[in-house]
């Protein structure tokens, strides 16, 4: 029989040879989740003999990891903002740098916003999040993927916030009334191209969705779309606000200046890159 931590000492051994990165704490994590122990319970159980169900439990998992499947999938969760997230295939995992577009989002709206309307939503992380922080607003969330929005369903439903949140499939806002009016429009689209997609780590061109990564030959093409497409759905002082990849900002500041929107933004993400496009009405 082995130990907790000689079977945590294997595994991070194995994903060394991998390639999988922080190969220690990937270990610690999968063993935690399939034992059903935050990490310091597990700490605190290093010596205890692992029985033959526990290792069936972890073996699989451990397996999925050193194939380069992503952590989150593995264990199928994340946390995002404060909410606890149920995460597949089915949608983009979450990532800390869209926490950071919300935050700004925070920083710019002087008053609570009513609408909102979240541009491919995914797994719901964005259209949720806001749902939770503005109470009185009402939520859109567009997708066009059938399976991504199952998902963000049942994350809405997960983290009681199913009646906040109006869940729509469509091409962006090609399904939605001409008539709608937001204060409000987020959107994390696909920002890379097909070239940059196929350089990417192999947990994200071999396991996320490749629609909800690459934009085609222009990885900005979608983005562009949005510019100009959201315009009209803006009320006077609205916000557009998009994360985006870091090599489109001039071109993108160019172009919500053609489209008529009074400024626009370019902000950086916690390592300084330009990531993140705020075009005001």
């Amino acid at each position: 029989m082995l130990s907790v931590l000689e079977i945590i000492k294997r595994t991070t051994g194995f994903f060394e040879q991998r390639g999988v990165e922080s190969p220690r704490l990937n270990a610690e994590l999968i063993i935690g989740h399939a034992l059903g122990l935050k990490r310091m319970q597990l700490y605190l159980q290093f010596e205890r003999l692992l029985t033959e169900p526990e290792l069936e439990k972890i073996r699989p998992l451990v397996k999925r990891r050193g194939n380069r499947e992503p952590l989150q999938y593995v264990t199928g969760e994340t946390e995002f903002f404060g909410l606890q997230l149920k995460v597949d295939r089915r949608a983009l995992i979450p990532r800390p740098e869209t926490e950071r577009l919300i935050e700004l989002i925070l920083q710019q709206m002087v008053a609570p916003p009513v609408a909102i309307l979240d541009l491919g939503t995914g797994s719901g992380a964005i259209a949720l999040s806001l749902a939770k922080t503005y109470p009185e607003a009402v939520v859109t969330a567009v997708e066009i993927s059938e399976e991504a929005l199952g998902l963000a369903r049942e994350n809405a439903e997960a983290t009681g916030l199913t009646g906040r949140v109006r869940f729509v499939q469509s091409d962006w806002l090609s399904a939605l009334p001409t008539d709608e009016k937001y204060q409000l429009i987020v959107a994390n689209p696909p920002y890379l191209s097909d070239a940059e997609t196929a350089e990417t780590q192999p947990e994200v061109k071999g396991f996320e969705p490749p629609m909800a990564l690459s934009a085609g030959a222009n990885g900005a093409a979608a983005l562009e779309h949005i510019i100009g497409a959201a315009r009209p759905y803006l009320t006077p002082g609205g916000l557009l606000a998009c994360e985006t990849g870091q090599a489109q900002h001039q071109a993108l500041l160019t172009l919500a200046a053609d489209r008529g929107y009074a400024r626009a933004e370019s902000r950086c993400d916690l390592t300084g890159r330009p990531r993140y496009l705020l075009a005001f009405v």
